[in-house]
């Protein structure tokens, strides 16, 4: 289905300013429908010719329908998606009428075409004194009956809102378009006058302020000062703009365990605030819910940095160790194990920072790469070169992956390019599925009888048992081409439960 975006440039002349203050409305008119119990059908002239200000308006080539949208709170009137369509000039009589007369028109009887009775009206949406389009408002009277006190409160609401669209007061400028958290119609309403006492609440708004501890009716009350003694505080700024519905805002407030969401809509008619629409949400649970996943996430970071901080410090026991050892090869054999406790601590130091298990592997890669270059000779210091990028990694594929660069660079700089000038280069290659990294040297090259499933070398047994058996990859290590050496891993991102490999 085509965007509004799309059929606006495709068939109109509508500029940019245009464009964003019809994006503002429909992000924000499920509010009209909901209130209006009907659907919403915004048509858009064809040609450029919109009403001049003060000028009367310009003849149409026909109309395109470019949003539509149906209420929560009835039933809809059009089974069928309208957006898209282009109709002819008259074809849909009673925009024509909305579009040359500039006023909101609707009918006296309903429609029958499409076997069910249908009111019509036609808004005009303006903006800065030009009409850009008209919003068919449909509503479906199958159901219809004697309308109950939030019933005429929703219907009276909703001329309100037509109305400020018609004089470009709705949407609100400079205001960001709600996002789909934002309290709805049916969540809970109140109307207040223009001195923000309370004309008329919903059940659920009702409801929704018993649970902040309120134990009379909300009708005839002050909402600002209301929620203040609810909330054991002063009315501040923010709190009597919402309350007051004197700006459109939105606001939280916490009572009794309770958490609700405010939503002001101020009602401006013929230039006169005649008062104003406050939705409320419960979000309690949504609240409490972020609140442990928070927690969560915080708990999760501490266990990372106590753990990286235990690495760091059998690391410099290891290190410590090592000094004392009067015997070469067991020296040797804990530095290497200080360096392979210090990739993985280097990986839950980047973990304690971030707020999923998620870790951006370039910075570590590149930390990693400048450990295993201060082993090489100072006289012939290789620095390791990376190309590509790894990219975000999850946390279970970037610890074994930090640990497996660690060995692959460490040998080469100990075997490969040992006291010899040389280049060392990781090409990292990341599709959507596979993760493709070469580690290449120009070094003395591979002993003509090695055999990587033989090798008594604990590196490469590490490396193949993290990279084939852990991740269900495939390892290739081969002469390289001109000289030296290069290793070749391919893992699949999809890191899902496997199955441990036979002993």
């Amino acid at each position: 289905m085509p965007t509004l975006t799309d059929l606006t440039r495709q068939h109109t002349d509508l500029d940019a300013a245009d464009l964003e203050w019809i994006h503002a409305l429909v992000s924000d008119w499920q509010l009209l429908a909901d209130l209006s119990f009907a659907d919403l059908v915004l048509w858009v002239p064809l040609t450029g010719r919109r009403s001049r200000g003060g000028g009367g308006p310009g003849a149409v080539d026909g109309w395109v329908a470019v949003a539509q949208i149906r209420p929560t709170t009835g039933p809809t009137a059009y089974t069928d998606d309208l957006v898209g369509m282009v109709v002819e000039p008259g074809g849909r009589g009673l925009i024509d009428v909305a579009w040359a007369e500039e006023r909101i028109c609707r009918e006296g009887d309903p429609e029958w075409g499409s076997g069910i009775p249908v009111r019509e009206e036609a808004i005009p949406v303006r903006r800065d004194g030009r009409i850009l389009g008209i919003i068919q408002r449909s509503t479906n009277l199958s159901s219809a009956r004697t309308p109950s006190h939030l019933e005429l409160t929703y219907l009276q609401s909703a001329s309100d809102l037509a109305k400020m669209i018609d004089e470009g007061r709705f949407p609100f400028r400079e205001v960001e378009p709600n996002l789909a958290r934002s309290p709805r119609v049916g969540d809970g309403l109140i109307r207040v006058d223009r001195d923000g006492r309370v004309l008329y609440a919903s059940p659920n708004a009702q409801s929704a302020y018993r649970r902040l501890g309120l134990a009379t009716d909300l009708v005839g009350t002050l909402l600002g000062d209301t929620t203040a003694r609810l909330i054991n505080t002063a009315v501040d700024d923010s709190l009597a703009v919402v309350a007051g519905g004197r700006a459109p805002s939105e606001t939280e407030i916490e009572s009794n365990g309770a958490i609700v969401q405010l939503r002001a809509i101020p009602l401006i008619v013929d230039g006169d605030r005649t008062g104003a629409l406050v939705l409320l949400r419960d979000v309690t649970e949504l609240r409490w819910r972020d609140r442990a996943l928070m927690s969560k996430d915080a708990t999760i970071r501490e266990i990372h940095h106590r753990v990286k901080n235990n690495l760091q410090t059998v690391a410099a026991l290891l290190r410590l160790q090592a000094r004392r050892l009067r015997v070469p090869e067991g020296r040797a054999a804990l530095e290497e194990a200080v360096r392979r406790v210090g990739s993985i601590a280097i990986v839950h130091e980047t973990l304690s920072h971030t707020p999923e298990e998620l870790v951006d592997f370039d910075d570590i890669a590149d930390r990693v790469m400048a450990m295993a270059g201060e082993v090489s000779a100072p006289e012939t210091r290789v620095r390791p070169k990376r190309v590509g990028s790894f990219g975000v990694l999850p946390a279970v594929i970037a610890t074994p992956v930090a640990m497996v660069l660690a060995e692959l660079l460490q040998n080469a700089l100990e075997h490969g390019l040992a006291n010899r000038p040389g280049t060392l280069e990781v090409v990292v290659t990341r599709g959507d599925e596979r993760l493709k990294v070469l580690v290449a040297d120009n070094g003395s090259g591979l002993p003509d009888d090695f055999d990587v499933d033989s090798t008594a070398s604990l590196g490469l047994q590490i490396v193949r048992t993290l990279i084939v058996g852990e991740l269900g990859g495939v390892i290739d290590l081969r002469p390289r081409q001109g000289g030296g050496t290069e290793v070749v891993l391919d893992i699949p991102l999809d890191q899902g439960p496997r199955t441990a490999p036979h002993p």
